[in-house]
Order: structure tokens, then sequence, then C-alpha cells
């Protein structure tokens, strides 16, 4: 200070790449690409600002967090626009967060032979590395769902093969990511629209949007759920249904069975042929001993 009167700091660009932590090198890089703004020059001189300092940290620490050029390009013309850049990295954080508390684990080679047995040739681990089933990681496997792989592997165990597995996984990959894809776009659209002026989300906006954003993930999967619920319902009763009619119409006393009287059906109650078998309710627990059975060692 210097009578009454904040003095602001002037750096040459040595100075100031120190004192920001970086080189002259990237100091010339981030002008070049637009982030930082060209200095006042002092005849042949670049004579920087604290403005140009507060940058220059700024774009360090988002660098550090893993954006990109393109994406501080981005957060520095909202900021410069009077956007409160805080409200801007929350938003980001609720796009860029995970949707699934799962954490992946690890497999060796031993242990899939062990859960898949003769399943477990080079075709098919080959096909569930491509499916994002498996990820090569050394002399092990990297698991990033272990509950898909579980899932997998109990259907093998009740008698599926595991080429079958494979099949269903990649077609159901393929419906999952449309319905996501109609999803996403479908409510982004809407959100925006709603709270964007002029086309760009600004100020309060992108507080509000990230909240929606963070609402909207058990939101998804409750509808998808439900709606899986449903469906499979239905579709599973049609499928087996006939298969079980059969079934009780080759018992003994139905109309069905070798020697049965023509016009009966033998079954205590029943007016005709079993033609469609309705369930009664819900299944006994979602427990299996089959579910699970892999023991897969968490991430660290």
């Amino acid at each position: 200070m210097f009578l009454g009167v904040e003095t602001m700091g002037e750096y040459r660009i040595d100075e100031l790449a120190r004192l920001a932590g970086t080189t002259v090198r990237n100091v010339r890089v981030y002008q070049d690409r637009g982030l930082l703004a060209p200095p006042r020059r002092d005849g042949r001189v670049g004579i920087y600002a604290d403005a140009h300092l507060a940058r220059l940290r700024l774009i360090g620490q988002l660098l550090q967090r893993g954006y990109t050029f393109a994406n501080i390009g981005e957060m520095v013309a909202v900021w410069e626009r009077g956007g409160d850049l805080a409200d801007v990295l929350d938003l980001e954080s609720a796009v860029g967060h995970p949707w699934s508390d799962e954490i992946g684990g690890h497999l060796t080679a031993e242990q899939l032979r062990e859960s898949f047995g003769a399943e477990d040739t080079a075709e098919n681990r080959a096909r569930a590395v491509a499916l994002g089933l498996l990820e090569p990681d050394g002399d092990r496997y990297r698991v990033p769902s272990p509950r898909l792989l579980s899932a997998g592997a109990e259907m093998v165990a009740a008698g599926m093969t595991l080429p079958a597995v494979l099949d269903l996984a990649e077609r159901l990959r393929v419906h999952v990511d449309a319905a996501a894809r109609d999803m996403a776009a479908t409510v982004a659209g809407h959100v925006v629209a709603a709270h964007s002026r002029d086309g760009t989300l600004q100020g309060e906006d992108l507080a509000a949007v990230a909240a929606i954003v963070r609402r909207l993930r058990p939101l998804a999967q409750i509808v998808l759920d439900a709606m899986l619920a449903q469906a499979m319902s239905q579709h599973v009763q049609e499928t087996l249904g006939d298969h079980l009619a059969q079934i009780l119409d080759q018992q003994p006393g139905s109309r069905s069975a070798p020697g049965a009287e023509a016009g009966t059906t033998g079954l205590p109650g029943a007016t005709g042929a079993i033609r469609r078998y309705r369930s009664p309710g819900r299944g006994r627990g979602s427990g299996s001993p089959l579910f699970g059975h892999i023991a897969i060692a968490r991430s660290a």
C-alpha cells in the first residue's frame, strides 16, 4: 500500500512463471492457446499484472485436476462473461461423477478358470475383454464391474454356455446404451432449455442444473429398474408359461396324459388343459447360493 492506494504487481515473464510455479515456455503456450491475455508492452519487454498471475495459478490447478486446454478455455470464457467459476466446477463435478458406487476388482487367470471351468477359453476371454467385462492388467485381469461378472458366472452355473452369456451381454449393452442416450439427451435438452439464457448456462443456472443432474442419478435407475421388472415379468411368463403347461398336462390324471378320459382334466378344480402359467407372486427370496461365488479382490 502507498498513500492508501493498493499497488498492482508488475512482473516480467520469468518472474511471473516462477511465482505461478510453471515455466516461461508454458506461459507462452497458454498465451498462444488464448488462455492467458497478452502482456502490456514496455518497449520490447512484456509486463504482466496480478490478473495474469491469478489466471496462471488457476490454469495450473485445472490441469492438475485433469482438464484439457479445451475444457479450460470454455471455463475461462464463462469466467470472463461474469460467471462464477465455482459453479462451473460444481456442474462439471456433477456431470463427471461416476453413476455407480461399485468398486472394481482383480482376478487372476487361475481364478477365472476355477470360476468358468471349460468355458474359460482364450476366445471367450478375448471377447470378454472386447466387451469391457475384463481388462488385462499385467498377470491379472481388472474387473470394472464385479456384479456383472458374477451375474454371468451364475448364468453359466445355471446351464447357459459362456458364448450365449456374452451374446446376451453384447445385445443388452446396445439396448441399454440406446436407452441411456435417449434419456440423457431428452432430460438435458429440457433442463438446459429451461435454465439457459441465450442458449448458455450462466450464474445461478449452473448451480440449479448441477443439483438436477445429481437428483437424476437415482431417478434414472429407479425408472429403468421398474420398467425392466414389469417387462421381465411379462416375458418370462410368456416364454415359460407354455412349457409349464405342457408339463402339467403330462401329469397322471390330466386330460392329455396317456389313458386319461376325453374331456376331463383329472386335476382338482381344473376345467380344461392349462394353457398359460401365471405366477402368483414374486419368487422366494432374491438370495442365491450361486450369486457372488467369485471372490474378486477389490482394487486398492
